[in-house]
């Protein structure tokens, strides 16, 4: 496989472990990952002419990756750092 740019665990480096813990104990965290990654793996499709998708809806798309980024930032700010 690839490497997919902007995978959560790229873009959250120092807080891979507690992303991982909250998303196995915040619904709403496995959610918001789940649609992250979902949609940045159409993004890598559309941006390795695997598939194809009109300019308008990829930006549709990147702009909603953001979100999802910074919702997902907020909530692993107010998160108590996991141990590894």
């Amino acid at each position: 496989m690839t490497h997919v740019a902007h995978a959560l665990a790229e873009e959250f480096p120092a807080q891979v472990e507690t992303l991982r813990h909250l998303r196995q104990t915040d619904a709403r965290v496995a959610r918001l990952a789940d649609e992250y990654t979902e949609i940045n793996d159409i993004l890598h499709r559309v941006e390795t002419n695997l598939q194809p998708m009109c300019d308008i809806e990829a930006l549709r798309l990147r702009r909603t990756r953001v979100a999802l980024k910074d919702q997902l930032a907020k909530l692993l700010s107010r998160a108590e750092p996991v141990a590894v």
